[in-house]
């Protein structure tokens, strides 16, 4: 009976700390790029989107080029999220990567 109240109480610290990575994640931010830096978004590890900033000369350009810039650096963003994620859950997993098509509750 005494390992499984180990067992126990390990899985329950297992959980506190997994609940203390993901809210120290959900405010973390991470800034995605495109066109050399022209176009750059801020985007929180929940996949809010913060700010997004577009260097002016782009304004008088191609829209449809406008608009892919934009995806791209979304997408970029959405990239580093994935890695600051796996980075900084791994502490919690022992070191080993999470398997793929992992998602955190957010």
């Amino acid at each position: 009976m005494k390992g499984l109240a180990q067992l126990m109480k390990q899985a329950q610290e297992m959980q506190e700390n997994m609940q203390r990575a993901q809210d120290e994640l959900a405010s973390m931010e991470v800034q995605g790029e495109s066109g050399g830096g022209m176009v750059k978004v801020t985007v929180t590890c929940k996949h809010e989107v913060r700010r997004v900033a577009i260097e002016d000369s782009l304004m008088d350009d191609d829209r449809e080029m406008l608009e892919d810039l934009i995806a791209a650096a979304c997408n970029d963003a959405n990239r580093k999220i994935e890695r600051t994620v796996q980075e900084h859950m791994s502490a919690f997993t022992g070191g080993l990567p999470l398997p793929d098509g992992f998602k955190l509750p957010f």
